[in-house]
């Protein structure tokens, strides 16, 4: 695609960031990688939301600066270190999505099978731990990281989504947060039941093949089901009953509440949708 499309990407990706909430003020960046192996990126200091081509600057692969005005992000690193890992990544979104973060925030993991669509097309999504936002070892560590992920958290900071085009990286940023809304919802409402391990395989593998994903993980897509652990790694070897660290939310759905305790020992059923959404109500608030 021609260097002149891919700035319209950019402004258009940052305007839609901004209006789904994944990102304000000056808040987060963007980049792709241009038909001559250079990066074109965001520079320091602009609204991701009113983005001009003025906001754009290219750098090379050392992150110097050959053209525009201003200076590249300031987490140009991270960026390089990704494009470096691997050479299938086109285009990056660094956002911060708030209810993601918030997750990292409160200690309790989204590297779980949940959502069938989502281990399809994206995978687990891992939380990295704290890092110093613009430092080396915050780039390295992403790096290392997107080798076989299309996107993860960064704790306390926000996640970076990776793609083959800039829509793909937005595509899975709105997917991340779309499944933090989900999961905050059901465990609100009782608890997150996880797919069956051997499922939630089948499902990453069928994604894979179809639409295709980290190159470590593609190699190892037609193996048999039965050796593919390594494709949802979090998901085969995670604790069915896992209480986040911290907090006294169970994450499988297995807290009863007094009340309800007294209604299952009796076997006595609900005795009406409004009894069913007070009960929901109180056992989300005991748990606050």
């Amino acid at each position: 695609m021609h260097e002149t499309q891919l700035r319209k990407q950019i402004i258009e990706i940052g305007r839609l960031c901004y209006q789904r909430n994944l990102l304000v003020a000056m808040d987060g960046n963007l980049s792709v990688r241009l038909p001559s192996g250079h990066i074109l990126c965001t520079k320091s200091g602009c609204h991701k939301g009113f983005l001009t081509d003025n906001d754009l600057v290219v750098i090379d692969m050392n992150g110097k600066h050959l053209r525009g005005s201003g200076k590249p992000t300031s987490e140009m690193a991270m960026h390089l270190s990704c494009y470096r890992s691997r050479p299938d990544i086109k285009a990056i979104v660094h956002a911060h999505p708030p209810l993601a973060v918030a997750f990292t925030i409160a200690n309790v993991s989204l590297a779980k099978c949940v959502l069938p669509e989502v281990v399809l097309t994206l995978g687990v999504v891992p939380t990295l731990s704290y890092e110093t936002t613009g430092t080396q070892n915050l780039a390295d560590k992403v790096g290392e990281a997107i080798r076989d992920h299309n996107a993860v958290l960064m704790d306390r900071h926000g996640a970076v989504c990776v793609g083959g085009d800039l829509l793909t990286a937005f595509c899975n940023l709105e997917t991340l947060e779309h499944t933090a809304l989900i999961t905050k919802t059901a465990i609100e409402l009782g608890g997150v039941k996880e797919l069956p391990p051997q499922e939630a395989i089948a499902l990453r593998s069928m994604g894979l093949k179809r639409y295709g994903g980290p190159p470590s993980a593609v190699a190892k897509a037609d193996e048999p089901c039965a050796d593919l652990s390594q494709l949802c790694t979090e998901c085969s070897t995670s604790d069915s009953s896992v209480t986040a660290p911290e907090t006294n939310i169970r994450l499988t759905g297995d807290h009863v509440s007094p009340r309800e305790a007294s209604r299952m020992e009796s076997s006595q059923p609900y005795t009406s949708m409004e009894d069913q959404l007070v009960e929901a109500t109180l056992r989300a608030i005991s748990q606050k």
